[in-house]
């Protein structure tokens, strides 16, 4: 008889949770609002390559910097976003977004595209938070 019953559902309870986004992070009552702004320019549209993003009121601790983009006229469609090690700049370059990135691409008329910005200490917890919010094209 298999004596760790719960332990197999329990595993894939946890790695589902981690690479479809269940779990959240936790978020320090001292979370400070971070500015967060960005262009989009043509190379932009229905690109894997993320524009530059500015970041500033970025708090001491920081250690990485999760970006995320969302389409609020097509809230279904997931346009991922990426973690980048934080070094103390304030600029996202363009392209760091790498893996999972998939840039606006509005099958027709405008869409509002945001990007939220959370600030990552080494513990893991979301010390700062901000968004930007551009219509495209």
């Amino acid at each position: 008889m298999y004596k760790f019953k719960w332990l197999a559902p329990f595993v894939c309870l946890v790695i589902f949770g981690f690479l479809f986004g269940c779990v959240s992070a936790k978020v320090s009552p001292n979370a400070v609002d971070l500015k967060v702004s960005f262009k989009w320019t043509k190379a932009s549209k229905c690109s894997n390559k993320s524009p530059k993003i500015y970041v500033s009121n970025i708090s001491k601790g920081t250690k990485s910097l999760k970006v995320k983009l969302n389409d609020f006229d097509a809230p279904n469609w997931n346009h991922g976003g990426g973690t980048v090690p934080y070094k103390g700049s304030g600029v996202i370059k363009a392209g760091a977004l790498k893996n999972g990135y998939n840039g606006p691409c509005p099958p027709s008329g405008r869409h509002s595209y945001q990007f939220t910005v959370h600030a990552i200490d080494k513990e893991g917890i979301i010390i700062g938070i901000g968004k930007a919010l551009k219509k495209f094209p």
